[in-house]
C-alpha cells in the first residue's frame, strides 16, 4: 500500500537551502543549543542528507531512528514516503519541539527515552530498517544492540565518526572485535565521507555514512555465545600471534586443542588476530566446539 502523503507543513529546515547560517538561527529561535552531554550536532549539509535519504531508500519501509535532534533526518525520511518513523529521542526539550514540530504527521512516533535502557522488541515491528546520525558516545552500544538483539533491522544508515566507520568495514589485516561482530552480522560499506564543517556545532572529528544489509543468524545462540568469548580473548592481545593469544587467555582449552583446531581449519600458527575472516573465526570456532 503505496505511503500516505504527507501533512507536514512547510518545512523550516527546507534540505534544498540547508545551512549553518540557517540551522543557527533555527536554534536560536527556539532556544534549542546543541547539548554536549548527548552528543548533539546536528546535520547542515543539504547533500549529506539527500546521500542518507538515497542510501536508505525510505519509501514505504519502516524506520527506526535513533536522536533525530531537531528533525532535519526525520523530515527528510518522511519526505522520502517512509511508512511510519519510530524516533527515540534522549532530550526532553527536542521531544517536546520534534511534537510541536510534526504535530500534524502521522506518520510519525516519538519515544522519549535513552535506546540502550529501552527493549527493542517494544519500538518497532519488524520489518524495519535502521536510519540514524548516531551520538558518538554510543556507537559501540548502539551496534551491539540492534544487531544482537531481537528485533534486528532488515538494513540500517549510520552516520558514524569516521575512524569507528573504518574500523566497521576494515578489511582483512585491518580487523577488530568490532568489524568481526558487525561483518558477521551484515555486509557493509563506506558510503560517504562526510566533512566536520557538515554539522553545528562541528565535531573535532569527521564522519562517515557506512550502510549495512543485515544477514540471517548463522549460529544459534549458545554457539554465537562461544565465537564472541573467542573473538574477545584473541583480540586482547592484538599485535601477538593469535594460536599463543588463545592458549594465555583461554588456558582450560589447552595447547594441544588449538594446535589441532588450527591445522584442521588451515590456519598458520603465527597469523595475528586482525589478520582473520568472518569466515575464518567461524571456521576455527566450530572446530574448537564448546569452550571450557
Amino acid at each position: 500500500m503505496p505511503a500516505a502523503p504527507s501533512t507536514v507543513r512547510r518545512d523550516p529546515l527546507d534540505p534544498r537551502h540547508l545551512g549553518a547560517e540557517q540551522v543557527e538561527r533555527y536554534l536560536r529561535r527556539h532556544g534549542l543549543a546543541a547539548t554536549k552531554r548527548f552528543s548533539q550536532n546536528h546535520l547542515v549539509d543539504g547533500e549529506v542528507l539527500d546521500a542518507i535519504v538515497e542510501s536508505a531508500a525510505p519509501l514505504g519501509r519502516s524506520i527506526l531512528e535513533i536522536g533525530p535532534g531537531i528533525g532535519i533526518l526525520t523530515g527528510a525520511l518522511l519526505a522520502g514516503g517512509a511508512r511510519q518513523v519510530i524516533a527515540v529521542e534522549v532530550d526532553r526539550r527536542l521531544v517536546a519541539h520534534l511534537r510541536e514540530r510534526f504535530e500534524h504527521e502521522g506518520r510519525l512516533r516519538l519515544i522519549e527515552g535513552d535506546v540502550l535502557d529501552l527493549d527493542p522488541g517494544t519500538l518497532v515491528d519488524p520489518p524495519f530498517d535502521l536510519v540514524a546520525n548516531v551520538p558518538y558516545h554510543i556507537t559501540s552500544p548502539v551496534l551491539h544492540q540492534a544487531l544482537g538483539e531481537e528485533p534486528r533491522p532488515e538494513r540500517f544508515v549510520l552516520m558514524l565518526q569516521r575512524e569507528v566507520a573504518e574500523r566497521v568495514a576494515a578489511p582483512v589485516g585491518a580487523m577488530s572485535y568490532l568489524s568481526v561482530f558487525v561483518q558477521y552480522h551484515a555486509t557493509v560499506r563506506i558510503e560517504r565521507i562526510v566533512p566536520a564543517a557538515a554539522f553545528e556545532p562541528a565535531p573535532e572529528v569527521d564522519s562517515a555514512i557506512v550502510h549495512g544489509e543485515v544477514r540471517r543468524r548463522r549460529l544459534d545462540a549458545d554457539r554465537e555465545a562461544g565465537l564472541w568469548r573467542l573473538v574477545q580473548a584473541g583480540f586482547r592481545e592484538r599485535r601477538k600471534m593469535l594460536h599463543n593469544v588463545l592458549v594465555r587467555q583461554l588456558p582450560a582449552v589447552g595447547r594441544e586443542r588449538f594446535e589441532a583446531a588450527f591445522t584442521a581449519v588451515g590456519i598458520a600458527s603465527d597469523r595475528r588476530p586482525q589478520m582473520l575472516s568472518v569466515e575464518e573465526w567461524l571456521a576455527l570456532a566450530d572446530e574448537l566446539g564448546p569452550l571450557p
